[in-house]
């Protein structure tokens, strides 16, 4: 019969707990910073989808109305 040590397997266990949970914790701060980088690069909406936007809407934009729309978007999304 094969005896165990329990104090070791609670200390790999913790370690091995403690590995996964900071992998979890790194690997989300990396996806998070990842995504903020594609998002300011690559807006998921632009000038032209707001005019398009607001003429569906019955309005006819601005130039001035479509900057504050865009304006007001970017603050958000920072």
């Amino acid at each position: 019969m094969i005896e165990m040590d329990w104090g070791q397997f609670f200390i790999d266990l913790l370690k091995f707990l403690g590995g996964l949970l900071a992998g979890g914790v790194i690997g989300f701060f990396l996806a998070r910073h990842y995504m903020k980088k594609y998002m300011k690069k690559n807006p998921p909406i632009n000038e032209q989808m707001i005019k398009a936007m607001m003429t569906q809407m019955g309005r006819t934009p601005s130039q001035k109305q479509v900057n504050q729309m865009m304006k007001s978007m970017t603050k958000y999304m920072d």
